[in-house]
């Protein structure tokens, strides 16, 4: 029997793999610049705004919004999905 962990974690539908492409196309780039390195500092930084996922989606949005990216709601999901794998960790 599986356990309800295994459904607990957010953006069920979405895709990290088509998350990190989009990532690496236009996020790293400007968060090397900010944060230097790979960029990835953005995400681990201690007084980081991102603190559920929720609130995460809601990021991401706003940076689609802002840089004019045009994604569509389920690319936006997608690259929640992959910033939350890989860095987060949120559960719901």
């Amino acid at each position: 029997m599986l356990s309800n962990l295994t459904f607990a974690e957010p953006y069920t539908g979405a895709d990290a793999t088509a998350g990190k492409a989009l990532v690496s196309k236009n996020c790293i780039s400007c968060h090397a610049q900010s944060f230097g390195g790979d960029g990835s500092e953005i995400y681990m930084r201690k007084d980081r705004k991102v603190k559920t996922s929720k609130g995460l989606v809601a990021q991401v949005r706003n940076c689609n919004t802002n840089l004019g990216l045009k994604w569509f709601e389920d690319e936006e999901l997608n690259v929640a999905k992959y910033l939350n794998q890989t860095y987060y960790k949120f559960t719901e």
